[in-house]
């Protein structure tokens, strides 16, 4: 199985929710990679022009989901972390 990538989108250096939402992100990759999914968790600076123009995120925290933005402006938890990448998972296999 291919590895999911999950992107926390934030400013750099991070601010306190960024790191707050990685800290979540790399908790549910733990519990995934124990239920066979493998992901990657990833910092991209929301202010870069290839963040920009991929996402096109105006607000912090967000959370990308193998390309696509599931979350912006707020924390999720670890659940709806590995909810979202579970459905990623399924929508990945349809395709």
């Amino acid at each position: 199985m291919k590895t999911l990538k999950i992107e926390v989108i934030g400013p750099d250096p991070p601010c306190v929710r960024c790191q707050t939402v990685r800290r979540v992100a790399e908790e549910a990759a733990e519990r995934l990679e124990s239920a066979g999914i493998k992901v990657e968790v990833e910092k991209a600076n929301i202010l870069s022009k290839e963040i920009i123009g991929k996402y096109g995120t105006l607000v912090s925290p967000a959370v990308a989901i193998d390309g696509v933005v599931r979350i912006m402006g707020r924390i999720p938890n670890e659940a709806e972390v590995e909810e979202l990448v579970k459905a990623a998972t399924e929508e990945r296999t349809q395709d």
